[in-house]
């Protein structure tokens, strides 16, 4: 069984708006909160929740940042061919 990830994620278009979210998460702001609002993803709704996913079902960019973080840890913007994300690992 290949081990599974959970994660969140923010998915915007430039690498500035991302960087505009990692300020406001600075300032307080929850993930979800900053999900629901300028996510493009249709997970915003759900505060930019992926569920559980094993290797190779995201892009390797997607994959590798994941992987790079520990539980409760947020990257800061990831470029993959959908854009810019931000991504928040639960699992």
């Amino acid at each position: 069984m290949s081990e599974q990830m959970n994660a969140q994620h923010i998915l915007v278009n430039q690498e500035h708006e991302a960087q505009d979210l990692v300020k406001k998460l600075e300032e307080g702001k929850t993930f979800e909160e900053l999900a629901a609002d300028f996510s493009n993803c249709p997970s915003g709704k759900d505060g930019g929740n992926l569920g559980n996913f094993g290797k190779g079902m995201m892009v390797p960019p997607f994959e590798e940042a994941v992987l790079a973080l520990g539980i409760g840890e947020v990257s800061g913007p990831i470029k993959t061919q959908f854009g810019y994300h931000l991504i928040k690992r639960n699992k």
